[in-house]
């Protein structure tokens, strides 16, 4: 019983990480109705420029607090003069831009800071405490507890505040939400800059766990769109539990399915987005779109 709690508490852990990145591709295409593949590449910029804070001297939350107000500019940034071009014609014009940018972001920080393994700082302490037989790390447990209030307010943002439910309607068709008077360009800035400062949240958490490297998110992104598909585009909530899920279940099936192990564990989330296309392609959580024709 207590090896099984260890796997759950692991898996948890782990899904933090999937479930940060989800959050902020989730922010970006309710606020502009894009996958940004891009999403991951930003993230570890934005922890890379918290470190060079810290490498300065500023105490550890300053160089995050820094960190995720220029990231908050360098998102908006990136949609004014980049992604803009693209919103309006063929979506996967648009995606193939994103992903552009993701080997663009990539290669500027492995020139700025090479590839070697950098230790992030933790915000958390390293000790560890005992839950019911299982040794749970503190910077876990706090990682994950800060996941949940960041989905939280994410979902007040779009159903509860103006701001939210603007950025919705100008996701859901920008032409009306402009003849309805809103700054259509302005808000897309505005999400944008917010996925990238949620990104940026995101990395400096993450860092610590994974050491950083230019290529740290890679990995966790491709669960983190499979968390996104699991859990449903228009649902913050849905992402957290669908990371969740493929955390634990991961760790589960490599230890009680001897045929899969820790080497094929990674085929997991790609059986779950394949059952969940077929019977529910909006996601668990997701709603689903009715166009009229």
């Amino acid at each position: 019983m207590g090896i099984f709690i260890q796997l759950v508490v692991d898996g948890l852990s782990t899904g933090s990480i999937y479930a940060a990145l989800a959050l902020a591709i989730v922010l970006v295409n309710q606020a502009t109705g894009l996958i940004n593949f891009a999403q991951g590449g930003l993230a570890v910029l934005s922890a890379y420029v918290a470190y060079a804070f810290v490498q300065l001297g500023l105490p550890l939350i300053v160089g995050i607090i820094l960190a995720v107000a220029i990231s908050f500019f360098i998102g908006a940034l990136v949609e004014r003069f980049l992604v803009r071009r693209f919103e309006r014609g063929d979506p996967d014009t648009a995606v193939v831009v994103t992903i552009g940018l993701l080997t663009l972001v990539t290669g500027i920080t492995a020139i700025i800071w090479s590839y070697n393994n950098l230790e992030f700082p933790s915000l958390f302490p390293l000790t560890s405490v005992d839950i019911l037989g299982a040794v749970v790390s503190v910077r876990s447990l706090a990682t994950t507890v800060t996941i949940v209030v960041i989905m939280a307010a994410l979902q007040v943002l779009f159903l509860r505040t103006k701001l939210g439910l603007a950025l919705r309607a100008v996701a859901d068709s920008p032409a009306s939400a402009a003849l309805s008077g809103l700054p259509v360009g302005r808000l897309l800035m505005v999400g944008w800059g917010l996925a990238a400062a949620l990104g940026a949240i995101a990395g400096v958490l993450v860092a610590p766990q994974l050491t950083l490297t230019p290529g740290m998110l890679d990995t966790a992104l491709v669960y983190a769109l499979a968390a996104v598909i699991l859990g449903g585009l228009s649902s913050p909530i849905g992402c957290v539990v669908a990371a969740s899920a493929i955390g634990v279940l991961e760790n589960l099936v490599a230890v009680y399915v001897p045929f899969i192990g820790h080497d094929l564990k990674i085929a997991v989330p790609f059986f779950l987005i394949f059952v969940i296309l077929i019977l529910r392609p909006q996601g668990l959580f997701g709603r689903k779109v009715v166009v009229r024709v």
